[in-house]
């Protein structure tokens, strides 16, 4: 079964068919979709911009890290079911689309920036200055943001390709 004919099968789907007949649904997910961005994207520059060692200095990253990453997770959480429900309601659109794809690589990078530099903090016996790899942190959380924008620029596109 090729991706189109997967899409086509999920298309008309009663649960597909379902999520477009109510006509408030796909809108209202799509609100809450931005919205879930929004709180990501937010937490990932305030907590990314303290790595960079640009804003909130007098904190430690710990403790900036550990206000904004539940956050982060709950948000994520609910990008991807609002996400799942907007692939469902339209698989024509996303399924076969290399925008689509680019994204969903784009935030499974995001995430694994934020696994990598972010999870580490949350250690009461994390030294900053005994981690190898803390000398990259400052370049990470400038390219984390780029992913960031790169995310809601494709996630845009995605209406348009």
């Amino acid at each position: 079964m090729s991706v189109q004919d997967f899409g086509n099968w999920l298309y008309e789907t009663p649960l597909s068919t379902f999520i477009r007949d109510v006509t408030w649904l796909i809108p209202a997910v799509q609100s809450i979709h931005i919205l879930a961005i929004a709180v990501v994207v937010g937490s990932a520059l305030v907590s990314d911009l303290r790595l960079a060692g640009v804003l909130a200095i007098e904190e430690t990253p710990a403790t900036v890290v550990r206000r904004y990453l539940p956050w982060m997770w709950a948000a994520l959480v609910v990008l991807l079911l609002t996400g799942l429900v907007l692939v469902l309601a339209e698989p024509d659109r996303t399924i076969a689309n290399a925008v689509f794809w680019t994204k969903m690589s784009l935030v499974l990078t995001a995430f694994a920036l934020t696994l990598f530099f972010r999870k580490p903090l949350l250690s009461p016996h994390f030294r900053a200055e005994h981690a190898r790899w803390w000398a990259a942190t400052k370049p990470a959380a400038w390219i984390s943001l780029a992913v960031w924008v790169a995310v809601i620029f494709c996630g845009r596109w995605i209406a348009y390709s």
